[in-house]
């Protein structure tokens, strides 16, 4: 079936998220590895991620953790570095899809105050045609009920939706939902894959 929207996750695949990597810059690799051992950091950051406030959220386990208080608020304070750069040709993709008048969407397992601070940082998160962010949802993916969401809210067929995400876990979901799909892995791949589907020719994917 032709594609009708092109649905495109955030982290990893418009934006590097990295948070081991800037604690690691940081703190150095091994004490980074005794924290992540000892606090699941990233369970903390999936309740923001399903609209808990921010930096309620990371205060809250900093008191819970004496012994990490200073380094679990490097969440909170230098979140910009954790979610750093930008993918600049996947970027570049979304936009020759608008020019193309393609329609996009995000879907993006995001926090409401993270995905505000975001956006001024990288004003392409102001240029979907609809962004379906976890936060304000109150679910995440791979939740089928996110993706029921977004069909309900865009009304369009799911067989008529490519969603592409690095995580395989979220893209099960999506093909469960008969939505098309690719695995990101790289801007390259997702470059082939528009290209194939007839949404972007070579010269606008920038091959």
């Amino acid at each position: 079936m032709p594609v009708d929207a092109v649905v495109f996750d955030i982290g990893n695949v418009l934006i590097e998220w990295q948070p081991e990597r800037h604690y690691d810059r940081v703190i150095g690799e091994n004490r980074r590895r005794a924290m992540f051992d000892a606090i699941d950091l990233h369970a903390m950051n999936d309740r923001v991620d399903r609209g808990e406030h921010f930096e309620t959220v990371v205060r809250e386990t900093a008191t819970a953790y004496p012994e990490w208080h200073d380094e679990i608020l490097l969440w909170h304070d230098e979140w910009l570095e954790m979610a750093r750069p930008e993918i600049p040709h996947s970027v570049a993709l979304l936009r020759a899809l608008r020019r193309r008048e393609v329609p996009v969407f995000a879907l993006s397992n995001f926090g409401i105050e993270t995905f505000e601070i975001a956006k001024p940082v990288y004003p392409f998160l102001s240029e979907f045609d609809r962004s379906f962010i976890s936060g304000h949802m109150g679910v995440t993916k791979p939740d089928a009920k996110i993706y029921a969401m977004v069909e309900a809210d865009c009304g369009l067929a799911p067989e008529s939706l490519l969603f592409t995400d690095d995580r395989g876990d979220n893209i099960d979901a999506a093909m469960a939902r008969g939505w098309q799909t690719h695995l990101f892995d790289g801007p390259r791949g997702l470059m082939n894959r528009l290209v194939s589907e007839g949404l972007l020719n070579a010269e606008e994917a920038g091959v």
